[in-house]
């Protein structure tokens, strides 16, 4: 690991816990701004910048970080705003007689030393398929627009929605994960259970509905196992999930999550996100009351950290990482089916019209259209590398076998 990215865990740490780094040792121009550029990446700019402006190390560049400062405020003042509207907007709902659960979001947020330098694109919302329509029309009532208005909206497992002159972004879903994910989307049964045994948290007075502990704090794990399966997850979802646990583990029960990981082999995989909270940010297993048959799990949590640091937030980092998300999936896919898992060339260039609706929305009704799909797609990926050095598709298949053979290492694949 590079100094960088100790430098980085180390504010992300004291950022935790509301603290200021010590650093007194002098530190070039250039370290100050790949230490930002990183923060940002993993789109945690505010609370690294907190965590660092005033240690004696940053009195010497105090200039440098004067653009970092401008947007640090920027983007507490936007989240601010956020927070507002959506809470305006859940009661609404609410009011409406809309019961959605509330996942992820605001709910992790509050658990942050400063809410809002914990930066949310969007907040996600879980409602009964049945209550779609009702919540459709109190949305646009509201004044919320379809962001995708050409969406087939009875078909789609998610629908998002906007708000014209607010930041307000939400994503509601009928199910938490693609129900025709050949990776994944089995994963949506852990949670079929979740209205039965919601909770009420407040969040600023208001009642929100949430997923139990357990469930929730599982869904945060299998949310990272997903981005993990496409190409990658950056440190702020690792933040969620040890908050999380240190706030309520009392109440979780770690050894149903723990046969529910085995499931989906990925108990090493949430193993290794829990000894990365562990040694490097603020997780306490004695405070999350982390039981003794997760501790005894064997796993090297380096290889994990080392790519989730390089992946930025859900594995944005760069295009070709992203392209390479269809490699890892179609190995997943043929592990579920029983085969080898291999490079699989040909489906990373040509997927199916199931792999590719949700990006071609038009595939859902009319499949035979795939061809159409698949040269668009390479014309788009043409444009995106074309100024772009080290974006290609050598990259993306390069990328997308070492992280095969991640997953062989923490279990989610067999090895050979």
């Amino acid at each position: 690991m590079d100094s960088i990215s100790q430098y980085f865990l180390q504010a992300v740490r004291a950022a935790l816990k509301r603290e200021q780094v010590d650093w007194t040792q002098e530190m070039e121009p250039q370290d100050w701004i790949a230490l930002f550029r990183l923060a940002d990446a993993h789109h945690i700019l505010p609370m690294v910048y907190e965590a660092v402006y005033a240690c004696p190390a940053a009195g010497k560049v105090q200039s440098l970080l004067i653009p970092f400062k401008k947007r640090t405020r920027q983007s507490v003042m936007l989240q601010t705003m956020k927070t507002t509207a959506f809470l305006q907007l859940y009661q609404h709902l609410r009011k409406a007689g809309v019961t959605p659960i509330l996942v992820k979001g605001i709910l992790v947020r509050e658990l942050y030393p400063n809410p809002d330098c914990r930066m949310s694109g969007d907040e996600d919302l879980l409602i009964p398929p049945e209550q779609f329509p009702l919540c459709h029309q109190v949305m646009l009532a509201y004044g919320m627009v379809l962001s995708e208005p050409d969406m087939d909206i009875q078909i789609a497992y998610e629908v998002p929605y906007g708000k014209q002159n607010s930041p307000i972004y939400i994503e509601l879903h009928k199910s938490l994960f693609p129900p025709e994910s050949e990776a994944y989307g089995e994963l949506n049964r852990f949670f079929s259970q979740a209205y039965d045994t919601a909770i009420e948290i407040p969040v600023q007075d208001i009642p929100i509905l949430s997923m139990n502990h357990t469930d929730h704090l599982f869904y945060l794990l299998c949310h990272s196992f997903k981005h993990f399966l496409h190409s990658g997850f950056g440190i702020r979802q690792v933040c969620d999930i040890v908050l999380y646990a240190n706030a309520y583990g009392s109440q979780i029960d770690w050894l149903r999550i723990l046969e529910q990981c085995k499931a989906i082999h990925g108990e090493r995989f949430a193993a290794a996100l829990f000894r990365i909270g562990s040694r490097y940010l603020t997780f306490d297993p004695v405070k999350a009351c982390y039981p003794q048959q997760w501790q005894e799990i064997q796993v090297d949590e380096l290889p994990m950290l080392e790519d989730l640091l390089d992946s930025g937030v859900y594995g944005s980092a760069n295009r070709s990482r992203l392209h390479s998300s269809t490699i890892t999936l179609n190995a997943v896919s043929a592990q579920k089916k029983g085969k080898k898992a291999g490079n699989h060339l040909l489906k990373t260039i040509f997927p199916s019209a199931k792999a590719l609706s949700g990006r071609y929305r038009y595939l859902e009704r009319k499949p035979f259209l795939l061809p159409v799909a698949w040269a668009d797609r390479i014309l788009h990926y043409r444009k995106e590398t074309a100024n772009t050095p080290g974006n290609t598709a050598a990259e993306s298949v390069k990328i997308g076998n070492q992280r095969i053979e991640l997953m062989k290492q923490y279990g989610v694949i067999p090895k050979d």
